[in-house]
């Protein structure tokens, strides 16, 4: 996938969560009621998922496992917070957690970098990411595009 190509569907998501859906020509257009997505924000989980993507609302309080997709490239859209993340480097003791899935507790190197709202972030699927300290609430979107 091209990296034209995916600021091109990162450019496309808020139009298609922000336009009515067109049942009559079946256009493929999806909206989200901002009721629906301040719900799922509460909890942090998935909005949408066809063939080719996934866009959630997550929300996190804490720090969590380092991340390596084997098929997925992630592109964040960060909403509310402040968050440090790191992305390369070499996962610790990875295991494999489902279908391209794999997990780990920690990272050794990679490029620490901080995350504030309005930031974008797109990470290649192959590359270990991992929340290593947040900030109180951080809310963002995730896109999955699958390779």
């Amino acid at each position: 996938m091209t990296f034209k190509r995916l600021l091109g569907l990162l450019l496309v998501v808020p139009v298609l969560v922000g336009i009515a859906a067109d049942r009559e020509s079946h256009s493929g257009v999806i909206q989200i009621d901002h009721d629906r997505v301040a719900a799922v924000f509460n909890q942090g989980g998935l909005l949408v998922a066809t063939n080719n993507f996934k866009v959630m609302a997550l929300r996190r309080d804490a720090p969590g496992e380092v991340e390596i997709h084997d098929y997925d490239t992630d592109i964040f859209y960060i909403v509310e917070g402040t968050a440090d993340f790191v992305t390369g480097g070499t996962a610790k003791q990875p295991h494999r957690t489902g279908p391209g899935e794999m997990r780990a507790g920690d990272l050794e190197g990679g490029q620490e970098r901080k995350l504030v709202k309005g930031d974008v972030l797109i990470i290649p699927n192959g590359v270990p990411h991992w929340f290593k300290k947040v900030d109180g609430t951080f809310l963002y979107y995730v896109v999955k595009v699958a390779k």
